[in-house]
């Protein structure tokens, strides 16, 4: 004996004895069909990309503050009160309101704000009739410091700090009218 051939589904090994070296020869050569899908496929998605890109040119407007330093559990006591607003009146509740976060969400509504402004250009603001779509507050870093504490130990305190998301959008779409129409038959 002096090799063995084993044949395994699309391709063939052929071991030599005494030798550990293996030679894969595949049954299916690359075809044109497959060259063609591949190429197809890299079409659609480079149409996909650029249909998102057009989308993104008038759609919704992003802003983002980062490090804030206080709690996330804080933050997002303000930031429940402005969700599914209108931005004047949103800009009225943070002017007015007392807590902790309300001068930073302020500002970072104003920058979403402009933001929407940069994008349309060719829009008025007063009649766009923007809302506050979505805001969401994440956890941020962490620093973690120690305070003396009674018989020589010591207590961590955990000084902590969020990351805000705010999304805004024109009311003049018909779906998002209806859900902010909504909104203001419950109150």
């Amino acid at each position: 004996m002096a090799g063995t051939s084993k044949k395994t589904k699309g391709s063939v090994v052929k071991k030599k004895k005494g030798s550990a070296v293996a030679e894969v020869a595949k049954t299916s050569p690359v075809t044109t069909e497959a060259i063609a899908k591949k190429t197809k496929r890299s079409v659609l998605k480079r149409d996909k990309r650029d249909l998102m890109k057009e989308a993104a040119k008038t759609g919704p407007v992003i802003a983002k503050l980062s490090n804030v330093p206080s709690s996330p559990r804080k933050m997002r006591l303000v930031a429940d009160l402005i969700r599914g607003e209108r931005v004047n009146k949103a800009l009225n509740i943070l002017k007015h309101e007392a807590k902790v976060g309300s001068n930073n969400l302020e500002e970072l509504l104003l920058s979403a704000i402009s933001n929407w402004g940069i994008k349309n250009q060719d829009l008025k603001l007063e009649d766009a009739d923007l809302f506050v779509k979505e805001i969401w507050v994440d956890g941020g870093r962490v620093l973690k410091r120690l305070r003396p504490a009674p018989q020589g130990r010591a207590h961590r305190i955990r000084k902590r700090s969020n990351h805000v998301t705010m999304v805004i959008d024109s009311l003049k779409k018909d779906g998002a009218e209806n859900i902010v129409v909504e909104k203001e038959t419950k109150e």
